[in-house]
């Protein structure tokens, strides 16, 4: 077992096998109702220091790091064409069933970015997991790649650059990870030092960088297909669902998030008249806490 950062003290660690010899790793701490709280990219369970103690005595806080992510697994399929090991739907089974082994039939989640992805996800294959979720500056992958144009290519350009074939993006990174680092990594203005050596350190490690990459081919090619499926089927989020995203950011200034998660609720889930816009950027678990928080403990009860 990895030691705890010290952004979580007197956290438990667990490191628990979810099927498929995949073991997810993270920490765990709190009284209350179980609370899932899932990261995105190119981050792992850190992201939540400074929501984490404003919240562990009403919930109980299970905080995992990603398959492909932290120490977590990071598999590799044999046929470089095959990204299916880490569709939202297998990533969303890691989470149900590690929250099975912590015996938590429903629980709550908040998710940011690509763990906001996976619980997207979760939430249309496992309705009866799911107390209700709140949402971190996404949109449905779906609708941000049909929507790709100028300005959101500009800004997202790595949902193009990651998505290109093995080794490609692999060893563009591992040629200069530090300059990546620079180029994703949350301001240091708001990102605690302790995090970002600790996300950093991530883009140094080949078997990470791969499983961050082959997150993002997923999603352009594997997740688009699964959305593409539940829009045929009528499938879609049944439970109460709150979205936030930055003024500052890509959904903010480029989507109607209201509209394009509406889209995929059923009438009446999405939570429309508290789901809003908050100041500032992207990473918003880092950037405004407070907002989180406050929408955590006003949402979930």
């Amino acid at each position: 077992m990895e030691q705890v950062s010290p952004l979580y003290p007197d956290y438990e660690p667990f490191s628990i096998p979810v099927g498929g010899n995949i073991t997810i790793a993270g920490v765990r701490n709190g009284k209350g109702p179980p609370l899932l709280l899932l990261h995105g990219f190119p981050q792992n369970h850190l992201i939540w220091h400074k929501v984490a103690p404003k919240l562990i005595k009403n919930f109980t806080l299970i905080i995992p790091d990603l398959r492909g992510y932290g120490s977590s697994s990071k598999p590799t399929a044999k046929d470089t064409n095959d990204h299916s090991l880490y569709s939202k739907s297998i990533m969303a089974t890691d989470m149900v069933s590690l929250m099975h082994s912590l015996n938590y039939p429903k629980y709550y989640i908040c998710a940011h970015d690509r763990g906001a992805r996976l619980a997207h996800k979760l939430c249309i294959d496992h309705p009866d997991k799911v107390e209700k979720c709140i949402l971190l500056d996404i949109c449905p992958t779906k609708a941000m790649y049909t929507a790709s144009q100028h300005p959101f290519a500009l800004l997202y350009w790595h949902w193009f650059f990651l998505t290109q074939a093995a080794p490609f993006p692999e060893d563009v990174i591992g040629a200069a990870p530090a300059v990546f680092a620079r180029k994703m990594l949350p301001s240091k203005s708001f990102c605690d030092e302790t995090a970002y050596a600790a996300y950093a350190a991530q883009l140094e490690d080949a078997e990470t960088v791969h499983g961050m990459c082959e997150d993002y081919r997923a999603s352009a090619k594997e997740d688009i297909e699964e959305q593409k499926a539940d829009e045929a089927a009528g499938r879609k989020i049944r439970c109460p669902l709150r979205v936030l995203w930055g003024t500052e950011g890509v959904v903010g200034k480029l989507f109607d998030a209201r509209a394009e998660w509406r889209r995929v609720c059923v009438e009446g889930a999405l939570d429309e008249e508290r789901s809003l816009a908050v100041e500032g950027g992207h990473f918003i678990p880092e950037e405004r806490p407070e907002d989180v928080v406050r929408c955590v403990l006003d949402f979930f009860r």
